[in-house]
Formats: C-alpha cells, sequence, structure tokens
C-alpha cells in the first residue's frame, strides 16, 4: 500500500489501484482524455496492455476476459464516441452477468455541461446497461470508488460498472492512500433449502436440472455430474451456456435455445419438477416465454441464483434460494436421491444423440459435417467463440462442449462477439486451440480485430461461413412477408484476400472435403488463420430453407 506523503498523479492511483486489484490485463483504445493514466502504465509492465481496433472489439474483449476468469474484465476508452462504440460490451456483459469495469476518459471538469468536446453524461447514458455508473472527480476517492466497482462488478449477480474520469482529475498531484484489495464474496445456501430441495427431487417422478447463469467453474460441472448420475436425472443447459456439462454424460439431453430439439421441449413442459441451477430463464431459454407458465408454472419450480432479485422475477418459484451455483451444487452433490426409472432418462439422451447427429442439406458445403471435423480434430479444451447469426444453430446443435468455458457466447444475442472473444481467450489460454465461427455479417462487425491478433500473436482460427445474407433476417422476413426481400443481401469483400492483408492464412472452402485438409494448415500455421466456407444462401438453417419457407406461405 502506498502511504500519505506520497505524491502522485490520478493517472497513477488508477494504475495503482487496478495493480493492487490483480488487473493482469486491459483492453482499449487510445485516447488524448486519459493520457495521464497511459502513462501511468509505462511504469506497470505487469499490466499487459492490448490495444484494438475498435472500442466494441476491446469491450466484448473485456467481456470475454470476465467470463474466462470471474474477475471483472477492464476495458479503457476515450469520450464520447469511444464511449459509445464500447456500449455493445456493456449490454452484452449485463445480459450475460458478466463482471466487466468500463473506464471512460471524461471532459475536464470545468468545462462540464457546457456540450465541450465529445462530452456525455454517463450516468444518464449507461444507467440502464451497468450495475453502477459513476464519475471520480476527486483525485483522493480513486481507490475507494475502484473498490466499489470491483465489489459491485462481482457481487450478486454480477454485471459491468462504468467509471468516467475527468482528465484534470488524472492530472492531480494529491497524497492518497491507497485501499486493500477488493475481496470476492460467495453466497451459500440455507441447510434447510438443500433439505427442502432434496425432499422435492426425491418425491418427483420426472424431474429435470436446468443450468446457466454466472459463478460456475470446472469443479461446479464435476460435482452436479456426479450428483446427476447418481440420481438419474436429467441436465440441460440454459441458452449458450452449454460448456456448463459434458454432453457426453449419459444425463445431459441437450440445450435451450436457437433451434431447441422438439423433443427436448416437450420433456420439459412434461417434466413435474424443474431445478433451475444460475440460469434466470430469459426469452431464449424459453421460447419466448411460452415454455414454462407465468407467473406459476405448472411445474414445481425450484430456483437457485446467486442474484436475489431475480427470484420471483417472472417466475414464481415453489422454493427460492439465494446461492451462488458453485456454493449450492456443492451443498447438494453429497445429498442421496432415491433414483428413479431410467427409461425415461435413456429415451431423452436418446433423442439428444439423434439431434446430433449429422444431416445432408442442399448444396456442396455440409456444414454439419464440417463442424464435426472440428471437434474431431481438436482436444476437449479447445475454446469455441462465435456471435450472432443463424450459423450459430449449427455450432449449438451439432458441437458437443466437453469442459467448462470452452464456450464464449453471447446470451444477449449480439453480433460481431466472436472475433474479439477468441483473442481474448487465446491471449489467456496461447496454448489452446480457439476456434470463431461468424457468419458474413457477423464477421464485418469487428472482423478489423484480426490486426490486434496479428499484432499480439493470438494465433485464433476463424471460420467464415458466407452466404451473402443477412440470414436470420431473411428467414423472418421469408416466414412473414415471403418473396418480399428488403434490406438482407450483402456484397460481401474478398475474406481470404482480407485475411492476408492482415497477415493472417487463408483458405477457401466450397466443398465439405476441402474443409479437413484446409483446417489441418490453418492449426498449422504461425499466424492468425480465416477459412472462408460458401455455403448455400437457400440454407438458412439446418431445418430451413428460403424454398419451404415460400412453399408453405403458398399453401
Amino acid at each position: 500500500m502506498k502511504n500519505k506523503n506520497t505524491t502522485r498523479s490520478g493517472g497513477q492511483i488508477l494504475i495503482d489501484a487496478l495493480a493492487i486489484n490483480q488487473v493482469d490485463r486491459i483492453f482499449s483504445i487510445p485516447g488524448e482524455s486519459f493520457l495521464a493514466a497511459l502513462d501511468a502504465l509505462y511504469d506497470k509492465p505487469e499490466i499487459d496492455l492490448i490495444i484494438c481496433r475498435q472500442e466494441g472489439g476491446a469491450a466484448y474483449m473485456a467481456e470475454a476476459y470476465g467470463k474466462l476468469t470471474g474477475r471483472p474484465g477492464v476495458c479503457f476508452v476515450t469520450r464520447g464516441p469511444g464511449a459509445t462504440n464500447a456500449s455493445c460490451g456493456l449490454h452484452v456483459a449485463m445480459q450475460d452477468s458478466t463482471p466487466m469495469i468500463l473506464l471512460i476518459g471524461q471532459v475536464a471538469r470545468k468545462d462540464q455541461d457546457r456540450e465541450a468536446f465529445q462530452e456525455i453524461d454517463y450516468r444518464r447514458m449507461f444507467g440502464q446497461v451497468a450495475k453502477w455508473v459513476a464519475q471520480i472527480e476527486d483525485a483522493d476517492r480513486i481507490p475507494e470508488y475502484l473498490n466499489r466497482a470491483f465489489a459491485t462488478a462481482t457481487s450478486g449477480r454480477p454485471g459491468p460498472v462504468v467509471l468516467a474520469l475527468p482528465e484534470d482529475m488524472l492530472t492531480d498531484l494529491t497524497e492518497a492512500t491507497d485501499a486493500k484489495p477488493w475481496q470476492q464474496l460467495s453466497i451459500h445456501p440455507a441447510s434447510r433449502d438443500i433439505d427442502k430441495t432434496a425432499e422435492l427431487l426425491s418425491t418427483s417422478k420426472r424431474p429435470v436440472i436446468i443450468v446457466g447463469g454466472s459463478g460456475w467453474s470446472e469443479a461446479t460441472r464435476l460435482n452436479l455430474q456426479q450428483f446427476a448420475e447418481k440420481s438419474s436425472i436429467p441436465v440441460v443447459n440454459s441458452f449458450r451456456c452449454q460448456d456448463y456439462f459434458d454432453h457426453e454424460h449419459p444425463s445431459y439431453i441437450g440445450d435451450l435455445g436457437l433451434g431447441v430439439n422438439p423433443a427436448l421441449t416437450e420433456t420439459i413442459r412434461d417434466a413435474d419438477t424443474l431445478l433451475v441451477i444460475g440460469a434466470r430463464l430469459g426469452e431464449m431459454t424459453t421460447a419466448g416465454f411460452s415454455l414454462i407458465d407465468i407467473p406459476n408454472p405448472k411445474q414445481t419450480m425450484i430456483h437457485v441464483h446467486v442474484g436475489a432479485e431475480e427470484l420471483g422475477h417472472i417466475y414464481q418459484p415453489e422454493l427460492a434460494i439465494n446461492a451462488s451455483s458453485a456454493t449450492f451444487v456443492d451443498a447438494l452433490k453429497d445429498r442421496e436421491i432415491s433414483p428413479r426409472p431410467s427409461a425415461i432418462l435413456e429415451q431423452a439422451r436418446q433423442s439428444f444423440l439423434d439431434w446430433n447427429s449429422s444431416i445432408q442439406v442442399k448444396g456442396s458445403v455440409q456444414f454439419s459435417d464440417i463442424i464435426k471435423t472440428v471437434q474431431d480434430a481438436t482436444g476437449d479444451d479447445t475454446i469455441i467463440c462465435n456471435g450472432a447469426g443463424n450459423n450459430t444453430g449449427w455450432l449449438h446443435r451439432f458441437y458437443r462442449f466437453r469442459e467448462y468455458r470452452t464456450q464464449l457466447a453471447p446470451t444477449s444475442g449480439t453480433m460481431g462477439y466472436g472475433v474479439p472473444a477468441a483473442i481474448s481467450a487465446k491471449l489467456m489460454y496461447p496454448q489452446r486451440t480457439v476456434v470463431a465461427f461468424a457468419g458474413d455479417g457477423d464477421f464485418m462487425m469487428n472482423g478489423q480485430e484480426l490486426a490486434t491478433a496479428t499484432q499480439y500473436g493470438a494465433n485464433i482460427i476463424v471460420i467464415v461461413v458466407n452466404n451473402g445474407i443477412y440470414g436470420t433476417i431473411r428467414m423472418h422476413q421469408e416466414r412473414d412477408y415471403p418473396g418480399r426481400v428488403v434490406g438482407t443481401n450483402m456484397v460481401n469483400p474478398d475474406f481470404c484476400a482480407l485475411a492476408i492483408a492482415y497477415a493472417a492464412h487463408a483458405e477457401l472452402v466450397t466443398h465439405t472435403d476441402e474443409f479437413a485438409p484446409a483446417f489441418e494448415r490453418a492449426k498449422a500455421a504461425n499466424s492468425p488463420a480465416l477459412i472462408e466456407i460458401q455455403l448455400d444462401p437457400d440454407v438458412l438453417s439446418p431445418t430451413t430453407t428460403i424454398e419451404s419457407l415460400r412453399a408453405r406461405a403458398i399453401k
């Protein structure tokens, strides 16, 4: 701790506070509004400064860091346009319950409320996409504000915090005393809640466990798998939380989200008890809030969530438990639950295996086979990243996740997330294979971050699924307004030439059998790599084509 009588600038105090709280990486676009903090980083080589190409990409990288570590990912941007660009990452962190801190250089205090150059009141702007938004007016209070930011971002339901930093405050000289590091808290269930959970599960004939949310770990996954196996209870992942349970485990029966298995939907509807651990049960997980009755589910619901405000927010559970997923599962794992007949679980498991099998669609590229090839050619610790678009429905259906935090995907459904997230993951785990799946529209949102990957040696593999359309919107358009195509066609660049311009390895795949050798060459390349797959635009999803939607409309 720095003591009084040590004069430092506000920028130095800020960077010292980040170091005290064990920040080892900051994602940023440099700006003149926080030069004093940038200068302080010169003397802190232990903090890795990753300079990105756009604030949206930097914010996504910070959010992905928060997902991977459970500690706040830190993003530092300049005022005005820089902050507004970064807002997309805040929205992901908020909806995905990810700890994150966004630091924003702000106009000088003497110029505030004059609509100074790039001035924005961030407390008003970001109030709905952050847990707390504040502006530090006094350099002496930087340690206080920083520690509160870390505590707020990680307590209860995790999420993003925003701190605005006036540039003249960062140059003030003061003798502030540093604070001790923030302490992360865990919320434990009461023993009576575990007793009641065991009782309800023991008397249930068709229970289902749904898992999701934040605060999981590899140990928590293994503990839940142990419990599910001995009690013969099927387990389902919520939307884009597929790495929370081993897909090869006999208790795993699928995920709720895009293109859900119809048989799984019926399993949830027919269940008599739902044990929901960590998941908020949002719109995507519940098929537009139609899968489970609101406000009173017909199933006996046990809802476990770290945020007390989420319990009873939409669904009124029979038993509401305010606890972290990790502490709840740890308390439940050794409870003896009478196993029920295995036939129900075996039927649901077989339905998942059938749904997960490769399919044949129109065209020379069979995307489900390509996904299986990625699976077979990589290890269980491979990290798979994606943004938004219909291509993700194929990935979620046909890829089998084995270990925790091998999936980085936004439950908020944002485009442009996969490439920045993959870079963040590769920087953290350089020895692991990291693959980003991106539609052509999705890739164009943050494809420029390939330059960041090249600069820092983050040798990711990007698989661009190019069908020349905004596929998800075209699907809805053809369903609701068949044949009336407006605004969903794209003229794309030569993705391979673009990748080469970024000093990345590039491959073009137009037939399925070309993919496996191309993927091997991409893995062997000593650089980032991009593989462009040209998919027939008629194939909108594993179950839908433009032709079929138009034929249905004629009927």
